[in-house]
This record gives C-alpha cells, sequence and structure tokens, in this order.
C-alpha cells in the first residue's frame, strides 16, 4: 500500500529517538532543546509558509473546518460524560477527552501528508488547519486543568492567553495575512523560513520518540502503571483511531467534502494521541501513565488502522 512506505519512515525517525534517548548518545536534556526548538520555530516556521503560499480560498474551506472541528468536539464531549459518569473526576475526564481528540496532526500529520501527497498544497494546508483546531482544543484543556487544580481563577483568560501566546497560532496567523493579502515574499525571505520549516518533521519525529522512551521509563519506576487497565487503553484508542475518523468521514461528506480532501480529513482525524498530551498530564499529575501508554499503543495500532483507511477511501 501507498500509505506503509511513508508510514515507516516517520515511525523509523521516532524508533531512532527512542534509541537514543535509550543509550544515552546525546547529552542530558537534548530532548528538552530539541522539542524547544522544534515548537518555538521550525513548527511555526512550516505552518507560516504552508498557509502563506495556500491560496486564501483553500485555507476558508469552512466545510472542511466544519466536519474536522464538530468530529472532534462530539468525541471529545462524549468521552467527558463517560468518564465523569463512571469517575466523578473532572481533570481525569479533561485529559481522557483529549487523549480521544488530540491526533498527532503536526509532527505526524505534516510530514505524513509531505510524502503521500508530494507538492500538494492542499494536503499541507489541510494538516495545518487540522493541527491549529488541535492546538485550540489543548490551549482549552490547559485552562480546565488550570482551573480545576486553582491555578488560575479565570479559564476564559487563560484559553485567550495561551493561544495569543502560542508560537504556532502566532506563526499560522502571519501565514494566512499574507494568503490574504497575496503577498510574495521575498525570495532569500521565503527560503530562510522554509529550510527551518523542513527541520520541523525530522526534528519532531525524533523528539516524540525520545519524549516516548521517557515515558516508558517512568512507567517502569511508576507502581501505577500496572494499575491501568488494557480496557481504558483499548477504549481511548478505539475512540481516537476509530470512532473519530468514522464521525469525521460522515460530517465531512455532509459538507459537502469529497476526492482526495475526504481522504485526507479522515487520515488527519485517525491519526494516533500526540505526545504533548503525556507532557500536560505529567505536567498536571493527572494519568500521566496511561497517557504515555495510550499514545504508544496508539502508534503499534496506526500501522494497520491507517493502511486499512488508506485503503477503503
Amino acid at each position: 500500500m501507498p500509505i506503509l512506505s511513508p508510514l515507516l519512515t516517520v515511525f523509523g525517525i521516532m524508533l531512532a529517538g527512542f534509541i537514543v534517548q535509550k543509550w544515552r548518545i546525546l547529552p542530558a536534556g537534548s530532548d528538552n532543546v530539541l522539542n524547544q526548538y522544534v515548537y518555538f520555530i521550525a513548527f511555526p516556521a512550516i505552518m507560516l509558509i504552508v498557509l502563506a503560499e495556500t491560496p486564501i480560498e483553500q485555507i476558508r474551506n469552512w466545510g472542511f473546518i466544519a466536519g474536522y472541528s464538530i468530529a472532534m468536539t462530539l468525541v471529545y464531549l462524549f468521552t467527558t460524560w463517560v468518564s465523569l459518569w463512571r469517575d466523578k473526576k473532572p481533570a481525569l475526564a479533561a485529559i481522557r477527552a483529549l487523549n480521544t481528540t488530540f491526533g498527532n496532526t503536526s509532527f505526524i500529520g505534516i510530514p505524513l501528508m509531505m510524502m503521500l501527497y508530494p507538492n500538494n498544497q492542499l494536503a499541507l494546508a489541510a494538516a495545518a488547519i487540522a493541527s491549529l483546531l488541535s492546538v485550540t482544543v489543548f490551549a482549552m484543556v490547559l485552562a480546565q486543568l488550570a482551573l480545576y487544580q486553582g491555578q488560575t481563577d479565570n479559564a476564559f483568560k487563560t484559553v485567550t492567553l495561551a493561544l495569543m501566546q502560542n508560537p504556532i497560532i502566532i506563526g499560522s496567523a502571519i501565514g494566512v495575512v499574507i494568503s490574504a493579502l497575496q503577498i510574495t515574499l521575498w525570495p532569500p525571505v521565503s527560503g530562510v523560513i522554509r529550510q527551518f520549516g523542513l527541520t520541523s518533521s525530522p526534528c519532531a519525529l525524533f523528539a516524540i520518540g525520545m519524549v516516548l522512551c521517557q515515558a516508558n521509563q517512568q512507567q517502569g519506576r511508576n507502581a501505577q502503571s500496572k494499575m491501568s487497565t488494557s480496557a481504558e487503553l483499548a477504549t481511548l484508542n478505539l475512540l481516537k483511531l476509530v470512532i473519530q475518523p468514522l464521525v469525521a468521514y460522515w460530517l465531512l461528506i455532509l459538507f459537502g467534502i469529497d476526492g482526495d480532501l475526504l481522504k485526507i480529513g479522515v487520515i488527519l482525524a485517525a491519526l494516533p494521541t500526540a505526545a504533548s498530551v503525556y507532557l500536560l498530564a505529567q505536567r498536571f499529575n493527572v494519568n500521566a501513565i496511561v497517557s504515555a501508554q495510550t499514545i504508544s499503543l496508539g502508534i503499534v495500532l496506526s500501522f494497520a488502522v491507517l493502511p486499512l483507511l488508506d485503503h477503503i477511501l
């Protein structure tokens, strides 16, 4: 299947990061430096250049935006409701819901689209839009957790600041403005931005491998890992890898999306949970081990789910 080759490339780079972290080839703290570089420089650059070079009509694809975002919202609300009904812990419900909705559309989705659809600006724009929607959900959960744990008394202000200070949002906003005003960047400037952006994929995938290695090591040291049930892991991944893309498929069709863009939207919706969820869960000490296990299992299951979806669509 055509998708298997880029999948193996993507996860091969992640495996390299895992091995390097496992064998401690790089100095301690290298994973943090790499993550900061990707977050503050490389990824904003790729978002800026992709959106700047995409016609504004393709960016303002309201059918795609509505279908993808509503699918995320429905799965998020369903997971939250079930979790609250079962455990009555709002912070736990928020992390579980993020596990079932926040796919790795940035660090995995964009490089995957680059390899699946070379020179297809629409595929990259779709991945960028999906990433922006995911970042918005992430900021909302961050505010929820801060509110639940008494770190803020104004969730709206926390969400607003998180979005306004997010370098990915800033880079994307600049790109959209450039596209809307039909500005052509001076070639040396666009060349520098593009070169920084091209480093985002390998660096981000390598960093994910390093983060997952650290999460795996922590599981071994933490007795909580023994308490996580296979039923919870299976349910979270079922919602993320099967239910969300299925809901996205029907909603995208409902909003008039078809052809390659429909396929792209479903594949993006079916990507495994982003490693950022583990980092957030660890920061607030909420279900971090289960989040790490969900991400790891989701990556493994992706080798079956993504080629199957690619074949069916």
